[in-house]
């Protein structure tokens, strides 16, 4: 399966935020939105994707790069 991450929250539900330096990343991550019940509006933008769903499921089978990676 999959794993499934969480934005950090502060106290007052607020997300945290932070910079990460381009040195500590590897490779980029492709997340898949852990959709509710509800129906995503027609007008959905991709661009709101990080700030409307509170969890999202790391695709380790993007490529045969990301799966060694992760195993």
């Amino acid at each position: 399966g999959m794993w499934i991450v969480k934005p950090e929250r502060l106290r007052g539900g607020r997300r945290a935020k932070s910079v990460v330096h381009l040195d500590s990343v590897l490779r980029a991550a492709h997340l898949i939105p852990a959709f509710g019940k509800e129906h995503v509006p027609a007008n959905f933008s991709h661009t709101w994707s990080l700030d409307c769903f509170n969890a999202y499921y790391v695709n380790k089978y993007a490529d045969h790069h990301m799966y060694e990676i992760v195993f």
